[in-house]
């Protein structure tokens, strides 16, 4: 499984293109966001994506859930967003 970690200073086009790519090779990504700035670039991104696989006839399903993380030895929790395929 790809995982993104995606922070307050990641440039949305550039995590948009990932999403992009992995989507076409893997059919699912995982992002991985900790903090409100980052949720809100992943947010962002995904919304980006979206437009880039729009021409190729897929959609973009995204599923939100917490997910418990260690940074520098401390205990945070991340924002996890399963981004596939709509059904």
């Amino acid at each position: 499984m790809e995982k993104l970690k995606v922070s307050s200073k990641s440039s949305p086009t550039s995590v948009a293109g990932a999403i992009a790519g992995i989507i076409r090779d893997c059919g699912y990504v995982e992002m991985q966001a900790v903090g409100a700035s980052a949720a809100n670039q992943s947010i962002k991104a995904i919304a980006i994506a979206r437009g880039y696989l729009a021409p190729s006839g897929i959609d973009l399903v995204c599923t939100p859930s917490f997910a418990n993380v260690e940074i520098d030895g401390e205990k945070r929790t991340a924002i996890k967003l399963l981004v596939e395929p709509k059904q």
